[in-house]
């Protein structure tokens, strides 16, 4: 599972799909740092959504990231 790149926290599956469909990152909930997915995850979650089959195992390989990384600008 995700964890906070500032704390460590281990981030739950809800809060991981938030994030996700959040541009603009989701504020770590321990201790408030900003988290972005990772630019290594967003290229394993495009190829994810061309197989919906593959979706559920994707939440044990995500990535967060402290910086903004855009995969498609």
């Amino acid at each position: 599972m995700a964890r906070c790149t500032n704390c460590n926290y281990k981030w739950k599956a809800k809060e991981i799909l938030s994030l996700g469909f959040s541009k603009n990152g989701k504020n770590c909930p321990n201790c408030g740092e900003r988290q972005y997915i990772s630019i290594k995850t967003q290229k394993l979650f495009t190829l994810g959504y061309l197989s919906l089959i593959f979706v559920p195992f994707l939440l044990f390989s995500i990535k967060l990231s402290n910086k903004d990384e855009r995969l498609f600008e």
